[in-house]
């Protein structure tokens, strides 16, 4: 009997400890390291009444700052501070909480890895892939959380992942490109699979469907190991509702609305126009994407140093070059500018592209750092000239005679809106529009003076994967039509356009003349580094130079559907004394001290000397 009683009070002493255990669910984020710039860091802590505990940390060279306790007792954020003189090792954080202890052993990393976050300029080219549909590396990650591979559906997941972009790497640096830009590879545990990557469901999680953490990072140090760069796709507008916090959020503000569905108008100039109305600027702002996207308000303090923190958090993971920021302007202003300053100050040489879709190049320039159109400092140091994308994709129609050389010439005379015009991203189109090249085309002419003008002109030239193949898609088709599958990519595929004898020979020609354009243009200082001057369009005629020291790049296009004859005696502000021009494509030699015939619809890309 005693021996019965016993047992019985042991039991019930074991479940009331069980009920009261301190029971922690997630850190975020999993580390830190020392020897940062910034020496304050944050972690998130969450677990069942975690709030309510009392936390003590004691570890030479750092100190508990805050426990910053919410609204939700199921959350507390702590700020440490890391001097220099903390080694790295296993802080111990004790949480007590009445006669309940509980101690998390939390890891301080020592910065081993310096290489990487170098950024991006104007002397790259960056390479813009949708991962679940460039190639399929590791079958057997396909499936996941009943959501199914069906590459018949235009919007199901496909299967590409991390080791399919790894197995061709050696494509994309043969082919010229210096830099990858990867859409969204966190994690996207949605219904229906969210190929697309935007729906964030854990912002510390590489999608297992993708890979992993570890094979991110081991993909961006394969990068760089063959001199290729990395950029990471983010998003801190929003995140996917299905995120581990949405069922049980830190505060009622940690979504905007109060955590209530309101669509965004996607009045995208509302921030910046001086008629708008307040409720406009708000629904644009504090709106969402979709039911499915909630929208994060970035002016909550916690959840501010969050994803700043997060990005932060990447570039020290993985060492990535550079970020694109995805729906940048539906964002706080204020927190923009602070997470941009927060980066740069840590990371000087890295860089961020946000993307600024405006139609008119004035709202981009608005957001770029030193902006005087701007009241305060935006600090984003490349915006997206969507304006110069729109006037491009119909500029080099092939079928007829057209004026639109003059739109690029006007846009382009607009640069002075710009603090740093050199310093933007310019491309042909992207996985969000329709795609450059047309089903229709039979011959290559638009493909390249669109080509030939994306890679000469003022900027930082982005290509959407399978342009160089003569990929197409339109938007009426679908977005996932957009982003079709790179043929080859996957096991049993018919063709594969990886390779030179798996491309028709028009994709070949295709193929080899971007290629040649994209090596010869790491070599060209006046490209990549080099003034831009040019001439307002006559006769259909547009004609600039790329200018650096001695280096000397006169680009003219013709329009028309005829050949031309350009006298160059207008344009001795790009010709000086030079009087021959070699073609970098051809190599034939152009006497540009006197006047050149111009094939209809053709391009001619020129290195002066005097030869």
């Amino acid at each position: 009997m005693k021996k019965n009683l016993l047992l019985v009070i042991v039991l019930i002493i074991f479940v009331v400890g069980s009920i009261h255990a301190i029971d922690i669910k997630r850190v975020e984020p999993e580390n830190w390291w020392t020897g940062m710039k910034k020496t304050e860091f944050q972690i998130l802590v969450y677990g069942s009444n975690i709030g309510k505990s009392k936390i003590v940390i004691n570890y030479p060279g750092v100190t508990l700052r805050e426990a910053a306790k919410v609204e939700n007792p199921n959350y507390v954020f702590l700020y440490l501070n890391v001097d220099k003189r903390a080694k790295p090792g296993m802080i111990p954080i004790k949480f007590a909480d009445g006669p309940d202890q509980f101690t998390y052993n939390y890891p301080l990393e020592a910065r081993t890895d310096k290489s990487g976050a170098l950024g991006f300029n104007a002397s790259d080219v960056l390479y813009l892939i949708t991962p679940d549909r460039f190639a399929n590396g590791k079958p057997e990650n396909d499936n996941w959380d009943d959501v199914t591979v069906n590459r018949k559906s235009p919007n199901a997941r496909h299967g590409g992942d991390l080791e399919g972009v790894a197995k061709q790497l050696d494509y994309m640096k043969d082919l010229g490109i210096t830099t990858v830009w990867l859409n969204p590879i966190q994690e996207n545990k949605m219904r229906g699979g969210s190929y697309h990557g935007y729906a964030i469901t854990d912002f510390y999680k590489v999608d297992q469907r993708f890979g992993s953490n570890e094979e991110f990072r081991d993909l961006t140090k394969a990068a760089h190991d063959k001199g290729l760069k990395m950029v990471m796709d983010m998003v801190l507008n929003h995140c996917g509702s299905s995120h581990w916090w949405m069922n049980d959020q830190p505060s009622k503000d940690w979504i905007n609305n109060n955590g209530v569905f309101l669509q965004t108008n996607h009045a995208t100039v509302s921030v910046m126009d001086i008629h708008a109305s307040q409720t406009e600027k708000n629904i644009f702002v504090n709106g969402w994407f979709s039911s499915g996207m909630p929208d994060l308000n970035q002016t909550n303090p916690h959840l501010a140093t969050y994803l700043i923190q997060n990005s932060i958090w990447w570039i020290e993971y993985a060492r990535i070059d550079g970020i694109r920021q995805d729906t940048y302007s539906y964002m706080d202003f204020d927190f923009l500018a602070r997470w941009n300053k927060e980066v740069y100050d840590e990371y000087p040489n890295f860089n961020i592209v946000g993307e600024t879709w405006y139609n008119k190049s004035t709202s981009s320039a608005w957001w770029q750092r030193n902006s005087i159109l701007s009241k305060k400092n935006p600090f984003l140091k490349t915006p997206m000239d969507f304006s110069l994308t729109f006037i491009s994709q119909n500029a080099f129609d092939s079928k007829t005679d057209n004026g639109y050389l003059n739109n690029i010439f006007e846009d382009i005379a607009q640069d002075f809106i710009y603090p740093d015009s050199y310093n933007v991203l310019t491309f042909l189109d992207n996985h969000d529009l329709g795609r450059f090249n047309k089903k229709e085309e039979t011959d290559l002419n638009r493909y390249k003076q669109g080509i030939a003008f994306l890679l000469t002109m003022r900027g930082i030239p982005q290509i959407y994967y399978g342009t160089e193949v003569l990929m197409t898609g339109t938007k009426e088709e679908g977005d996932g039509l957009l982003r079709k599958d790179f043929p080859g990519g996957w096991p049993g595929d018919k063709t594969n356009q990886f390779t030179k004898s798996g491309r028709t020979d028009m994709e070949n020609e295709a193929w080899d003349y971007m290629q040649k354009l994209l090596q010869w243009r790491k070599t060209n200082d006046a490209v990549t580094n080099g003034t831009m001057i040019h001439y307002a369009p006559k006769g259909g005629i547009y004609v600039y130079g790329r200018i650096r020291d001695n280096h000397t790049v006169l680009v003219i296009l013709n329009s028309a559907t005829s050949e031309q004859t350009v006298k160059m005696d207008r344009f001795t502000d790009i010709i000086g004394k030079y009087t021959t021009g070699k073609d970098v494509i051809t190599s034939k030699i152009y006497q540009v001290n006197n006047s050149i015939t111009i094939p209809a619809k053709g391009e001619f890309i020129l290195e002066l000397s005097n030869n």
